[in-house]
């Protein structure tokens, strides 16, 4: 019976872990859990199961916590929507100028405008997207 309430604890602490987010919780959780399986197979006095825990969850804090949120912190920023688009190479399908025209990027075909006022850029250059504006693509002939 005491290993089913260290079970549940310990997907009680893991469910409030997701809306924490700092990994102290699930930690605990992983301590709850170890003190389960002890429980479970041994069926040792209440106060075993607590040292059990006590020092599972300071391992995990002092150990596994740390590499964790590392990994999770350093993960490389990925560039998503339009912001992945800047920087890109495109070609000018429809001349393009300061205020209208016509690139492709990716295989999309995008709205588009120079960087320089004045400048115009005929179609097949290619030229790069240095940002986009709403869904215009702001483009520069380098």
């Amino acid at each position: 019976m005491t290993a089913l309430l260290w079970l549940a604890a310990a997907i009680v602490l893991v469910i409030a872990e997701m809306f924490g987010g700092d990994l102290v919780l699930l930690m605990l959780g992983g301590g709850a859990l170890a003190a389960a399986g002890v429980d479970y197979l041994l069926e040792p006095p209440i106060w075993v199961d607590a040292v059990v825990f006590a020092i599972v969850s300071v391992l995990l804090l002092v150990v596994v916590r740390p590499v964790a949120r590392r990994h999770m912190l350093n993960r490389p920023q990925l560039l998503t929507n339009t912001e992945a688009l800047e920087g890109r190479h495109a070609v000018v399908t429809a001349q393009v100028d300061e205020h209208d025209g016509r690139v492709k990027i990716g295989g999309d075909i995008w709205s588009a405008r120079t960087l320089n006022a004045g400048e115009v850029i005929e179609p097949g250059t290619e030229v790069t997207v240095v940002q986009i504006d709403g869904a215009t693509a702001i483009v520069w002939k380098g």
